[in-house]
């Protein structure tokens, strides 16, 4: 079973949607889908109405890193 992970957790959650969507370029994502991607992982067990544009940001920055990582 999944660790539990929340909003605050960007780096873990940046890790988990590379995993998920390795071909997917972050910066293409619109906000309302990563807010998706995000609530949809495995463990994810944050309130859905506690994220925000500068923590999306934070998860989509993350996620590009490890895009970047990855090629």
């Amino acid at each position: 079973m999944p660790r539990e992970i929340t909003w605050t957790d960007v780096l873990e959650i940046g890790i988990q949607l590379q995993e998920k969507f390795p071909e997917l370029d972050p910066y293409t994502v619109r906000f309302t889908d990563l807010h998706r991607y995000v609530t949809e992982l495995p463990g994810f067990a944050g309130d859905p109405a506690k994220s925000n544009e500068g923590i999306l940001e934070a998860i989509q920055t993350a996620w590009h890193e490890e895009y970047e990582d990855a090629k």
